[in-house]
């Protein structure tokens, strides 16, 4: 064979394996195409009316923003970056969450103190802005950005959330407010079923010992092998979520940042009785005698005073539970400055009284409870004389 026609064979065999190599290389490097979403991202958690923020609440959860999932019809994953910044228009980033993939990310006390600090806020009460106004007080901001890719860099396709606004005090030098935390129940033995957002029935707070919780009251059983309950600190929210360790030894709680924890179990339908220690994670759990238990349904409960509409000339009428007959509550109630108490209505006969504001343990023609104006959802448990009021958002 000519030697000139074998090296041409040569280099073109060399030049189609070339190519094959060339198009294996490319494969590694597909693009992946993106739609825009049909929806925007957008927040679904409502925001408070003020943020009080304190060195002592520093790492305690301000505000877990919760948005929706928009579809970009890709086969990858959708990133979320959560921004804060002190400018409305985010001239600069002060809070940046960085890529995530969950739909909901918690900020602190400490994370919004930082953005207090530039803005130029402070706790000293001698000091005032420009015009004479305490200076410790401001707004910051928040938006959240759905994308595919890296940083949105998939065909630039992404979506941004409208901005919120979130009005932030920084508690002065010598003031002090401690941060309450209200339980839930959730569950198919109670109430509100799994539904976290459905008048779920609180456990009333001890006055003094504010991280103990208690619960004497009803619990269904609707049959099978999982009749459970839980408690959650927000309505409408699953965490924070409280539970049990998977031996059932101590109390769990998911926050946001672990897996859920272990349900308690009902075996039977009855009243019981439970007790909650958030600091050191115990609890009681029993069944509960309420065989002697005075049913109120006629002529029912409700609350009178000064600081209720009818002052102490009329009572507003409380609802009761028709799940717990002894459970009775009165949603967006308005408050004013004063005192109230909870009676048999039109009948002071039975009454029940606490010296104690917010929650408390009423006994039988006890004190007047002290009420701070506001509007409040007041729950009220007439088998031990335990109430709770919740401030309404």
């Amino acid at each position: 064979m000519n030697t000139t026609i074998k090296n041409l064979k040569i280099w073109a065999l060399a030049i189609v394996v070339g190519a094959g190599f060339t198009s294996c290389d490319n494969e590694d490097y597909l693009e992946i195409t993106a739609q825009e979403p049909t929806d925007q991202v957008m927040f679904t958690n409502s925001t408070s009316s003020a943020y009080l923020l304190s060195a002592q609440t520093a790492d305690n959860v301000a505000e877990r923003f919760v948005w929706n999932e928009p579809s970009f019809d890709a086969p990858t994953p959708v990133n979320y970056k959560l921004e804060g910044s002190i400018t409305e228009t985010f001239d600069a980033v002060s809070y940046d969450s960085g890529t995530i993939q969950l739909n909901n990310q918690a900020v602190l006390v400490s994370d919004l103190m930082d953005m207090a600090e530039e803005l130029g806020l402070d706790n000293d009460p001698e000091t005032t802005d420009e015009e004479g106004n305490p200076n410790n007080s401001g707004t910051v901001y928040f938006r959240v950005t759905a994308f595919v890719g890296e940083d949105g860099a998939t065909n630039g396709v992404s979506s941004v959330s409208e901005t919120v606004s979130l009005n932030i005090t920084l508690l002065e030098s010598g003031e002090a407010e401690e941060i309450l935390t209200n339980l839930y129940l959730v569950g198919n033995a109670t109430a509100a079923g799994w539904n976290p957002d459905n008048n779920n029935t609180p456990l009333f707070r001890d006055p003094e010992m504010t991280s103990v919780y208690y619960f004497t009251g009803y619990f269904a059983y609707p049959g099978g092998d999982n009749t459970q309950f839980k408690m959650v600190e927000v309505p409408g929210m699953w965490q924070p979520q409280w539970g049990l360790t998977e031996d059932g030894t101590a109390l769990a709680v998911n926050d946001g940042t672990t897996s859920d924890p272990a349900a308690f179990e009902v075996s039977a339908d009855g009243y019981y009785s439970l007790m909650l220690n958030l600091e050191d994670n115990t609890y009681t759990y029993e069944a509960y005698d309420a065989s002697g238990a005075v049913d109120y349904t006629t002529p029912g409960i409700g609350i009178i005073g000064d600081a209720t509409a009818g002052a102490w000339d009329s009572d507003t009428e409380m609802t009761q539970s028709v799940f717990d007959p002894h459970i009775w509550y009165l949603n967006d109630q308005e408050l004013g400055d004063g005192e109230m108490k909870f009676r048999t209505v039109g009948d002071w006969g039975m009454n029940w009284g606490g010296s104690t504001a917010l929650s408390g343990l009423a006994v039988k023609d006890g004190a007047n409870i002290p009420i701070t104006a506001g509007i409040y959802n007041i729950w009220f448990n007439d088998i031990d004389g335990r109430y709770i009021l919740i401030p309404a958002e």
